[in-house]
């Protein structure tokens, strides 16, 4: 989204070039395989950031070899394009690589998978991930919530939007009936499971619709409106806030709070380590002591940090996925791993 982005694609300072400039070509290299629709366009960081061809095939066997030991993998739901969220969750990792000790890489969910699967099957060790993504990975995996993130007002719960186009003729969510509607990822909480539930409250079937279509992240979505190729889309809250504050988007509907996104573990990892990062989530500081270096975080669903959860905060949604079928009732747990270690204090 190169005309909305503008400069906040910019890198903050303290970055180095070459940081930036793998951080641009393991995402070149990787993009293709990311949990995405094919249509997200390649956004670069910063476009005077170049590497040789030599280098980018070196950066690429080191990407293909085997995972590094000793290292926690970071997974997430996508919530913008790969390299808007990369560049928000590397330094948040280098400070919990900081405050903890242990080691922490991004990993990129590949096609044809999801966040909540990668980190059920231990290919991530932790995650950042919406409720649906969590209420599934709970049920079929056994993921443990660690922490939920608290909103810019400092609570712990987020809303979905309805959005049109500034000069559209749409004002009000009845108005959406026999137009072209927009969702996006279809694990989203925010993107389509919390629009979903603000449908069926408002007895708009989806067959009461012309179209409906997933476009793989909230930045997707709000792209096929501003395009014209979408009526109306539902997504994320924070970011519909400043698309409209642009002049990009219209808001015409916000829905009930729901309890925010947050960050799971996999049932494999080491109690002691999960005591140790939940406590560096818990303390997390991004207004003050903790704010340097980090990228827009501001406009992530977390600005203001996080407050320990469980998976009781996620009652409501998932009574609501389950009716709506996003979720079964009940799930097999033959994948889950089995924990070995001793519980050495309550998480």
């Amino acid at each position: 989204m190169h005309g909305l982005s503008g400069n906040r694609h910019t890198i903050f300072q303290g970055w180095t070039t070459i940081l930036t400039s793998l951080t641009i070509a393991i995402l070149l290299f990787l993009l293709t395989a990311c949990d995405s629709s094919d249509n997200i366009p390649v956004q670069i960081v910063n476009d005077n950031d170049t590497i040789s061809d030599s280098q980018l095939n070196a950066i690429q066997v080191k990407a293909s070899q085997e995972r590094a030991p000793d290292t926690f993998y970071f997974g997430f739901d996508l919530r913008n394009s790969p390299q808007e969220d990369t560049a928000q969750y590397l330094p948040f990792l280098n400070y919990l690589e900081q405050t903890t000790g242990y080691r922490f890489k991004i990993h990129f969910t590949p096609k044809g998978s999801t966040a909540a699967d990668e980190l059920g099957r231990n290919r991530t060790q932790f995650a950042a991930m919406g409720a649906i993504s969590f209420l599934y990975a709970q049920a079929r995996y056994g993921a443990i919530s660690l922490v939920r993130g608290l909103n810019s007002k400092g609570r712990a719960e987020y809303q979905s939007f309805f959005v049109v186009r500034p000069d559209s003729p749409i004002h009000s969510l009845q108005d959406i009936k026999g137009r072209r509607l927009a969702f996006g990822s279809r694990d989203s909480t925010q993107g389509h499971l919390i629009p979903r539930i603000v449908l069926q409250k408002n007895n708009i079937p989806l067959s009461s619709l012309m179209s409906y279509d997933y476009t793989g992240s909230h930045q997707n979505c709000s792209e096929a409106v501003i395009s014209g190729r979408a009526d109306v889309c539902a997504m994320q809250d924070q970011l519909a806030y400043q698309l409209q504050s642009e002049g990009f988007v219209k808001i015409i509907h916000r829905s009930d709070f729901y309890p925010s996104s947050g960050i799971a573990a996999n049932q494999s990892v080491p109690t002691q380590a999960l005591i140790k990062v939940k406590q560096a989530l818990l303390d997390f500081d991004p207004l003050d002591k903790d704010r340097t270096g980090l990228y827009h975080w501001e406009l992530t669903e977390m600005p203001r940090g996080f407050i320990a959860s469980s998976e009781e905060d996620y009652g409501v949604l998932r009574e609501w996925a389950i009716r709506l079928g996003f979720l079964e009732e009940t799930r097999d747990r033959t994948e889950q791993p089995s924990r070995t270690d001793p519980p050495e204090q309550s998480l």
